[in-house]
């Protein structure tokens, strides 16, 4: 009804982790935009339920089924630039996960650029990462495009990223994408 009402109001689906979601920024024009997790794009809700509950893996909105799953994959290397990516790095301490009441959110900073590689080379759309990326979102928010850049290089031995960060006297478990990534940012070139 609001689209309705306001077909000119720009809305963003924050974090997209269905099927349907994506249908519906599908069907609309395009001033209707996604952002798209890359732990949704790496994970659905098998991985933090089958064998015991992780933790880590608990985020809100909340991994979905294999079919959700591997229509974000579809959706973030369909090159529509509706879709972008929202990272959603959320780094609460272990203590603050590990518990009978834990905290939503994945530390995914540290390797979110090798999972995204992983997932694009996996489709054979390598082509579309930068969009997805880099350019998508200021084109939909209407914002100028970062000037600065980033070298992405495959390497033939998996990356190796530390699986917690300290922060104070306590930790944050890293996203851990459940299976060895192998691109790593070689070079970042700030804009002057």
């Amino acid at each position: 009804p609001l689209r309705a009402r306001l077909p000119e109001l720009r809305i963003v689906l924050e974090h997209v982790t269905t099927s349907q979601g994506v249908e519906f920024v599908q069907s609309q024009a395009n001033n209707t935009g996604a952002t798209i997790t890359p732990h949704h794009l790496m994970l659905n809700r098998n991985h933090m339920l089958v064998g015991g509950i992780r933790p880590h893996y608990y985020c809100l909105p909340i991994l979905k089924r294999h079919k959700h799953q591997r229509a974000l994959v579809a959706a973030a290397i369909s090159g529509d630039q509706r879709f972008f990516l929202g990272t959603d790095s959320a780094p609460h301490t272990a203590s603050t996960k590990e518990t009978a009441c834990g905290c939503a959110g994945v530390f995914n900073a540290p390797n979110t650029m090798s999972a995204l590689a992983h997932i694009f080379e996996e489709e054979q759309a390598l082509d579309m990462l930068e969009g997805f990326v880099s350019l998508h979102g200021p084109a939909f928010y209407q914002l100028p495009v970062n000037d600065s850049t980033m070298t992405l290089v495959k390497q033939n031995e998996p990356v190796i990223v530390e699986p917690k960060v300290q922060a104070g006297d306590e930790h944050v478990v890293v996203f851990d994408p459940g299976q060895p990534l192998y691109w790593r940012v070689d070079s970042i070139q700030m804009s002057s």
